[in-house]
């Protein structure tokens, strides 16, 4: 990695230093990371899997990704809002996943609360796209110290907040801000990689709920 924050793969291409070069890393940030997502099941996956990924490595939850949708009904919310204690064993013992007994209890409430939420604005993504931060709130150029310097930023904290009084948990402002890079609300390819002007183009013609 240069002071950049690049890496230069084996094909030529730069891409953001965090993908560490290896082959599903390097999938995930060029086919998935910073595409705008309006899906409110992918939308609810994507901020449990945040979730999970406090305290650890995002490669531990990508890797586990397969394991969590088999868990947790592919995040359909709406079934695993039904889950019991019988449910919560089962995920705890599950070898597959993290066996966090306390994110497992916080999937299944998250999930109760997304209900609430998508009955309150009719989707899970009109609620999480109005938080979009505006364009003055955003640097012009995206470098590397830019991300390092900011894992925390304005709008994820508002976010956080609003989410923690309507119940939710596991959504701190840091765990929030990688979800709204994960789901395309900010464009954090670093200036330089190759994804950048791809996917603000996305964003140029995504259409918001």
């Amino acid at each position: 990695m240069t002071e950049t924050g690049l890496l230069t793969g084996e094909d030529g291409k730069i891409r953001c230093f965090w993908q560490q070069g290896l082959a599903d890393y390097a999938l995930y940030h060029d086919e998935e990371w910073g595409r705008p997502v309006k899906n409110d099941t992918r939308l609810f996956e994507k901020i449990c899997l945040e979730g999970f990924q406090s305290g650890l490595s995002w490669l531990t939850v990508l890797r586990k990704r397969e394991a969590f949708r088999a868990a947790f009904c592919g995040f359909d919310f709406e079934k695993v809002a039904q889950f019991g204690e019988t449910d919560i064993e089962r995920c705890v013992a599950d070898k597959g996943i993290i066996r966090h007994r306390g994110k497992i209890v916080s999937t299944i409430n998250n999930a109760r609360r997304a209900i609430e939420m998508r009955d309150e604005f009719g989707s899970l993504a009109r609620y999480f796209w109005s938080f979009e931060p505006k364009p003055e709130e955003r640097p012009p150029v995206f470098y590397y110290a830019t991300l390092r310097a900011n894992p925390i930023t304005p709008a994820s904290t508002r976010l956080s907040k609003d989410l923690k009084k309507r119940g939710w948990t596991f959504v701190g402002p840091t765990t929030i801000y990688a979800f709204m890079q994960a789901m395309g609300m900010v464009n954090d390819h670093i200036e330089g990689c190759h994804c950048r002007p791809r996917i603000e183009t996305q964003r140029l013609e995504f259409s918001r709920p």
